[in-house]
Order: structure tokens, then sequence, then C-alpha cells
């Protein structure tokens, strides 16, 4: 070969490179003669760049290059640079790849050479300098062992320390210190097993230095991509369209993808990411049940004991007295009861070995939380309606400690009926439903303005009424709860499909919660306890509570179901 500034190695067969590629003998032949552009770290937003032109010679070991620098400054600034030994690397594009799903690379299109800091291939480097005018051999640059992207050079790696030797100008290859043999003689004296393995412990080695100077191992740069020269993370279209074509085949376009040795699938198929830190539970709206916690009047003891004396009969009135005539006194009865306290809980376990594994969010804080939002919401189910259960369950919660509402005494909750025809419509509903939360007021002797509990369905429509000429009545919720003298309404799913007490369907619920106690005593509140089962590995929580519930004001709640009218 004759005048040239510089040449090396653009790339080495069998040598495996950081982003997992192979270059496999006689890849790049077609290249054999070609002259590419030479330019600096792959950079093409500016002319300057461009260092001059690399002539490509194919040979068993790789693709050597041929360097010359043009006249430009930045190719003399290069050119000073390689002459040096400030600058030892050199890194290919090259695009129009086939590869074998393991990643090795069967045949390609160097498109430029250019000079790195350090080369993703590590048997890339400049092995011979010329300069041109002098008598010198010129300077030989050590093998620096570089392991980083193919295509692109890092900024953060260092090259490492040159230490001059003879050469040969016509093959480059670096002489021994002590011997007549140059490396290249010993190396090619190696059986292609045993330079196999020569290539594997020097990989290794320069998978060592890389972590221990805490470099990512995972350098997700890629040189071939089709046609461009950005710094960015693409496929080849040709890629693109094999893994594309090939999908019905394998079945997707991830297995695909996979089978064509594309190992950055993430590109393409990322990981899946929780929208939220904790699993979602699919659960009924709960709104509901802050609400009725909330506003039940809370005591601490659970022995509740309720004494009334009813004065509203003719015989507890005032008398006029006429001279000579008795006295009568004054008769009216007392009207007592008593609530005691049932427990109520709620109970949960674990295999400790899913306890290790789930890592991702704190397992034992999440069931917990389950575990207290459920319990909530059966105790508040159970003041509304009661819990549903059989009364021959186990598992059923005593109404008589923790009173429903719905089915209370008489003195406690007034029973207001809907009385509409079989089969008449949700406006005629509606309207009867309304018209009876109005008028069972007249009755009503609890505390305040009370709230109106009742079901989706009922309150949809209720709003869904028009006067004569089509026009809403009530725009919303809260103009509605004005006409029906209530100070909010509350929708509460487990409202549906319940039974009152005259066999119809539950419509609604108007009580002032502060007229409901539950009490407990102390230690009988809510309390948690875990447990481990060493037979069974398995960690074990309960969470209880021992409490009453009762309404303790006469004619203090509601309760409206329909009912269908006689004849």
């Amino acid at each position: 070969m004759s005048k040239y500034d510089f040449c090396g190695w653009a790339t080495r067969n069998n040598l495996k490179c950081s982003d997992g590629r192979r270059i496999m003998k006689d890849a790049f032949k077609d290249n054999d003669g070609q002259k590419v552009p030479l330019v600096w770290n792959h950079q093409h937003n500016d002319p300057s760049n461009v260092l001059g032109h690399a002539l490509l010679e194919n040979r068993d070991e790789g693709v050597y290059a041929y360097c010359n620098f043009n006249d430009t400054e930045s190719g003399a600034i290069a050119k000073a640079l390689v002459q040096h030994g400030d600058i030892v690397s050199l890194s290919i594009y090259a695009n129009q790849l086939r590869e074998t799903p393991g990643r090795d690379v069967l045949h390609g299109m160097i498109r430029e050479v250019s000079l790195v800091h350090a080369g993703a291939n590590p048997g890339a480097f400049i092995d011979a300098v010329m300069v041109h005018g002098e008598e010198s051999e010129g300077e030989a640059i050590i093998y620096t062992g570089e392991d980083i992207s193919l295509s692109h050079a890092d900024k953060e790696e260092e090259v490492a320390e040159e230490a001059p030797k003879e050469e040969s100008k016509e093959k480059g290859d670096k002489k021994m210190a002590d011997s007549e043999k140059t490396v290249g003689d010993v190396f090619n004296t190696l059986s292609e097993e045993q330079k196999t393995a020569v290539y594997a412990i020097v990989g290794q080695i320069v998978e060592d230095m890389k972590n221990e100077e805490g470099e990512d191992d995972d350098m997700k740069h890629n040189v071939f991509e089709n046609d461009t020269m950005d710094d960015v993370h693409v496929l080849s279209h040709s890629e693109m369209q094999d893994v594309i074509s090939d999908a019905k085949r394998f079945g997707s376009l991830r297995e695909s993808a996979l089978a064509h040795g594309i190992d950055n699938i993430d590109y393409l198929f990322p990981d899946e990411k929780n929208v939220t830190n904790t699993p979602m539970f699919i659960q009924r709206e709960t709104g509901w049940v802050k609400n009725v916690m909330g506003a039940v009047h809370h005591t601490p003891f659970s022995r509740i004991k309720s004494m009334f004396a009813d004065i509203t009969e003719d015989d507890a009135r005032a008398k006029g007295y006429i001279k000579g005539k008795l006295k009568k006194e004054e008769v009216f009865s007392l009207l007592k009861r008593t609530t005691t306290p049932t427990t109520v809980y709620k109970k949960q376990k674990l295999d400790r070995d899913d306890v290790i594994d789930i890592t991702d969010f704190d397992v034992i804080a999440w069931l917990k939380s389950e575990m207290r939002g459920m319990l909530d919401e059966e105790l508040a189910r159970a003041i509304l309606v009661g819990d549903g259960r059989l009364n021959s369950s186990d598992e059923k919660i005593n109404e008589n400690c923790i009173r429903p509402i719905i089915t209370d005494a008489d003195l406690y909750t007034i029973k207001a009926t809907v009385s509409v025809s079989a089969g008449a419509s949700g406006d005629i509903k509606a309207k009867e439903f309304i018209r009876q939360c109005i008028k069972a007021r007249k009755d009503y002797k609890g505390s305040g303005n009370p709230t109106l509990y009742t079901t989706e369905d009922v309150l949809t429509d209720c709003l869904l009424i028009e006067d004569t000429t089509e026009r809403r009545i009530y725009s919303d919720a809260n103009d509605l709860a004005k006409a029906l003298r209530v100070k909010e309404i509350v929708t509460v799913p487990v409202l549906e499909n319940v039974t009152g007490v005259n066999g119809g369907d539950l419509m609604g619920i108007i009580v002032n919660l502060s007229d409901y106690n539950v009490g407990a005593d102390k230690g009988g509140a809510v309390n948690l306890f875990d447990d481990f089962d060493i037979d069974y590995n398995a960690q074990k929580y309960l969470i209880e509570t021992r409490c009453s519930g009762a309404l303790i004001k006469p004619y203090s709640a509601i309760a409206l179901e329909a009912v269908e009218a006689n004849g």
C-alpha cells in the first residue's frame, strides 16, 4: 500500500463487542477496496468533522483501513493527535446487516470509519502511523482493549497508555521486545480454537476492567442504523422489515424481534409499569362508609340503656279540678331497653414466602389497610340495614347488639311506605317517594337536619323528573335535598335489593346519625393482632372490635320502602 497517514483495524472478527454483536469472517467483504469517509467521533452536523478518507481491505482477521487526512484545519488537528498518540482507536458505522439469532453479523456495509476515544470492538485500533517526509518507520500503538459502543465513542472512556514499539510499515504488526517475531506472527501460529479462547479471555478482562471502573454494562448504542448518522437508539429499516414479515410465523412481534437477535427489546416493547404504587381493589363505592362512621355518636362504654316516658297519651295531660272531686294521678308508660356489645372481626393470612418475595410495595401495610376498610364497611352496613346474612349463619352480626335502623322498633324508626301500582314507571315511583319523604317528616323527632341515605337508581329517577314542558324539576342533588328537607343525599350501594319490614324494596333511610350511638369499652375499640404459624409458614392477621350500636332517640329515623298498592 502506497502513501497513507496511518492504518489500523477498523474491526476484527470473532470478538464480542459491548452491544453483544460478533463480527464474522468476510462480513464486510463487499467493502474490500472501497473508499469511505474518515470522520471524527461519528459526528455529521458539521462538514469540518470529515477528516479525510479510509481505504478498506478485507482480511481473514477483519477489515483493515488505510487512512489519509485531508488538508482542512480539522484534518490537520486530527493528524497531529494521531501522530502524537493521543487518539488510538477506530470505530465503524455500518448498515444493511444480516445477523443470526445469536447476533453474529454475517453481512453488512461499512459506510464510514471514525476516529474515536475508544471503540466497541476490542480489536479496532490504530497500529501504524506514517510520518511523510521523514525516514522514521512510524510509531507503534499498543492495543487499547477498550470495550464500548461499536458505532459511538464513549465520552467517559479513557485511552490506555501507549508503549512505543517498532513495527513493520507493510504489515503494521507490533514487534515483541526481545524477539524477531511480531505479535501477529506468534498469534497466527495458534489454532482457531486457541484463538477463540484468547478472544474470550481478552473480552472477559475488558468486562472486568469496565465493571471495576463503574461503567454501565449495558451500553445501548447501535451502529447498525439504516442510513442514519444520528446518535440515537433506532433499528434499521431492513431489520424492522424482517421482524414484521416474520411476526406471523413466530406468533408475535416480540417473539420475532427476539428471534432476530434484537436483545434491546425494551426499545420496542418496554416493560409494563404500575400506574399505582399498590394494587387497586375492585370494590363497591365506599365514600358513604366514612360518612356513616364519622356521623354516629361514640361513647367509651358499650352497654347502652335507654329509658323513656311516653307522655303523649291523654292520660298524661294536666287536668282541671272541680271542688270536691278526686284528683287523679298521671298515668304513663315507662319505656326502656338495653343494648350489649358484640365482636366484629376480619381475619387474613399470608404465606411468609409471599411476604418476602413481594418487594414492589409494603404488602403488610397494604393488607392492613384492606382489613380496616372492610371492617368499617361491615359496621356501617350493619348500622343501616344489617349484614344481610341468615339468622342461622355463625358469621352473622347479632342484630340485638348492633341494631339495624330499618328493622328497629317502631318507637325508634318510622316505617313509611311508598305505595305504587305494579309495573309503575320510574317517574311515578320517584314522585311518590319524594311525596312520602316530605310527609313523613311530620312524625320525625330526631336531632337537627337529617341525611337521606338512598340508592343511585332512586336518586337518578328523582333527578329525571320533568314538568309539563319537559324541563327537569331538580337541577342537581342539592336542589333535591332542599325539597326533601334533608341536609344531604348520600348514595349507598349496599341499600340496593334490600327488603324492608313490609316486604317491599327499601328506597331510602332518613336519619341524623348523631342519634345512633356506637359504644366500645376501653380495650374494645378497633385492635389489630398478628401471629406467625410455624407449622404452616403463615403470617396471620386479625382485626376486630367489640362494640354495640343502637338508636337512642324515639322517632329519630324514617325507613321508606316501595309496596304495591291494593287494587
